[in-house]
Parts: C-alpha cells; sequence; structure tokens
C-alpha cells in the first residue's frame, strides 16, 4: 500500500504551523502525509523526526511522513494548506484539482489581486469542497500539545464540518464549527496586520495602556471592513477574530508583533526582515488590506499607519504621534 492510500490526512507546508498540525493530528496514530519542498527538510522528518528549520524542539510523532513530491497527496481526502498566503495558488496548482475537502490554514490576501484565500482556491481548485481553519494558535504550543481551540469554518455545511470536525478533533485541539468563511478568513488575515501595530508600541515604549486601546480600536477596524466584505460580527468576536487578535498582539511569540517591536526599536522593514525563514504574514496583508479598505471607503487608520511604517514614509514615532492628532470621535459600532 502507497504513503497516500494508507494516510487519512495530508499537510502541504512543513513551516512550522503545517510540522505542528500534522504532530497534533498524528498524535494518536493517524498517518499524515506531509508536503515540504525542500529535500534535505524531507529527509530529516523522515530520519531524524525533527524539524530544525522551522520548529526545532520538537520530537515527531512516526506517523508523519515526509515528501517533496507534490503528486503523493493527490489520492488524500483531506489535505490541510498551510503554505504561506502569497504561495497558495501555485502551490495548489502543482497539486492539482479534485473532490477533496480542502482546508485552508493560511492567514492573508493575495498581494496584487486582493483575492482571499478561499477565492484562491475556487480559482485553482474548482472541485474542492473548501474550509477554514483559523484562531489563535502559537505552532510550538500545538506541536507540544497544549489545548487550543480554533474556528473551522465549513463551506459544505453540517456534513462537511460532521466529517471534519470527526477527522481533526483531538483532545488537545478542539474546532468550533462555522459557515462564515469569510470571516475566519478576514479576521485571521487582519490580526496580522493589527499585531505589527502592537509591536510597535512595545518598541517604542508606550505602556500596556496604549497596547490596550490600540488593540481595541483595532478590532473596530476589523469589524468595519469585515462586516463590509460580507462577515458576520459574532464571527469576528470569537477565535479566529478577537481570539486571535489578542494572542498575536501581545507576544513576542508572534512573528508579526516582533517585527513591528523591530520597527518601534528603529530598525527598518527590509533590515526587520532579512534572514527569516518564517514569513510575518501581515508585511504582505497590510498594502493590500490598505488598498482595499481605501477603494471601499472603510475607514482602518492603523492598518495604514502600518503601511507607512513598512514603506519607510516616516520613523515610528512620528507615525504614532499623527494617529494620535487625528479627529477627535465617538465611540461607535463597526459603522465608526
Amino acid at each position: 500500500m502507497s504513503e497516500a492510500a494508507a494516510t487519512t490526512i495530508g499537510v502541504i507546508g512543513a513551516g512550522a504551523w503545517g510540522t505542528a498540525l500534522a504532530q497534533v493530528l498524528a498524535g494518536d496514530g493517524t498517518r499524515v502525509l506531509l508536503w515540504a519542498r525542500e529535500p534535505e527538510l524531507v529527509a530529516e522528518i523522515n530520519r531524524e523526526r525533527r524539524n530544525s528549520l522551522f520548529l526545532s524542539g520538537a520530537d515527531l510523532a512516526p506517523g508523519i511522513h515526509a515528501t517533496n513530491q507534490i503528486g503523493e497527496l493527490a489520492p488524500v481526502a483531506i489535505i490541510l494548506m498551510s503554505t504561506p498566503a502569497q504561495h497558495l495558488a501555485s502551490v495548489l496548482g502543482e497539486l492539482g484539482d479534485g473532490p477533496r475537502d480542502l482546508v485552508l490554514c493560511a492567514k492573508g490576501i493575495e498581494a496584487g489581486t486582493g483575492r482571499l484565500m478561499t477565492d484562491v482556491a475556487r480559482d485553482v481548485a474548482p472541485a474542492a469542497a473548501l474550509a477554514v481553519l483559523s484562531g489563535p494558535t502559537f505552532a510550538h504550543e500545538v506541536a507540544a500539545g497544549l489545548p487550543t481551540a480554533v474556528t473551522l469554518a465549513c463551506s459544505g455545511g453540517d456534513a462537511q464540518w460532521r466529517r471534519l470536525g470527526a477527522a481533526l478533533a483531538r483532545p488537545v485541539l478542539r474546532p468550533y464549527y462555522s459557515d462564515d468563511l469569510i470571516g475566519a478568513e478576514i479576521g485571521g488575515a487582519v490580526k496580522n496586520v493589527l499585531a505589527i501595530a502592537c509591536g510597535v508600541v512595545e518598541g517604542l515604549g508606550l505602556g500596556q495602556n496604549a497596547r490596550a486601546a490600540l488593540i481595541a480600536r483595532g478590532y473596530a477596524e476589523m469589524l468595519r471592513f469585515g462586516i463590509a466584505r460580507g462577515a458576520r460580527s459574532e464571527t469576528l468576536a470569537g477565535l479566529c477574530g478577537l481570539g486571535d487578535l489578542v494572542l498575536t498582539c501581545t507576544s513576542t511569540a508572534s512573528r508579526n508583533f516582533t517585527l513591528g517591536k523591530a520597527l518601534g526599536e528603529g530598525m527598518s522593514a527590509a533590515e526587520a526582515l532579512s534572514g527569516k525563514l518564517s514569513v510575518a504574514e501581515g508585511a504582505h496583508t497590510a498594502p493590500v488590506l490598505a488598498e482595499l479598505a481605501e477603494r471601499d471607503g472603510i475607514a482602518m487608520p492603523i492598518v495604514t499607519a502600518v503601511c507607512r511604517l513598512l514603506a519607510g514614509e516616516a520613523p515610528a514615532a512620528q507615525v504614532v504621534a499623527d494617529l494620535l492628532a487625528r479627529p477627535l470621535t465617538a465611540e461607535r459600532g463597526p459603522s465608526q
């Protein structure tokens, strides 16, 4: 029997998040086929049960089998896509279309097109049944078996939820059902940009009051953008929105927060991003998010400020001063 035929679940992308997902899913003996592009990484995972590039310190479960031949995953009925958002289209193109459950785990918006990951997947793999897995998830904690809860938004309704819920739930990984794929996606994409802003607050030493205010006002921006795109406010108030936002805005374990902290301490975006193996998705999402918001007349001043910093238009202290100098207004609902 081939590796793929013996496998219940496939994971495409062996970065920190993809490897952590493979680890938690294989913890009960489930066979997981994990695709990585790098042959040397595939060899290390299979021979040494390690991923020193992206998830050092984790002893990988014996049920994980790595491959760099993406065609081996073609027969797999459930595939989790954890490649970076900007590479989803090309990797899906290599995999090919098929009547499978495709669970999108990347958090971002495609640069140049403004497509959400579900839009990308529908265009490239129209035969697949789509789902979005998103929530407050640090990869190293998931891999270590610490309790984690996520939103699992399913395009196929209750039937798909029952199928995927049974396949993905573990004692330490608890999915909650939603049918709001747009909300699940937007929460994950926008929070990455807001995490950069919170890192700037940390880097400038502005204190906890300022961080809490930024989280609250950033959440208002997330709601405005999400509701304008058809998301539901209760989705964005849940794990994939507010829950993920709080996690990534309060810890240096977040790549986006760490990027913002470096910007606040005076580094340029190029310096802060250079030499990094893992991707800070917010750096790619911020410009396209700001462009979409401006096009649709949605006020997102924090997102705009992050774009100015990433583009090197002004130092962090000046960008924060400009935010604080905005006209006073009432604190109202998502339309404000």
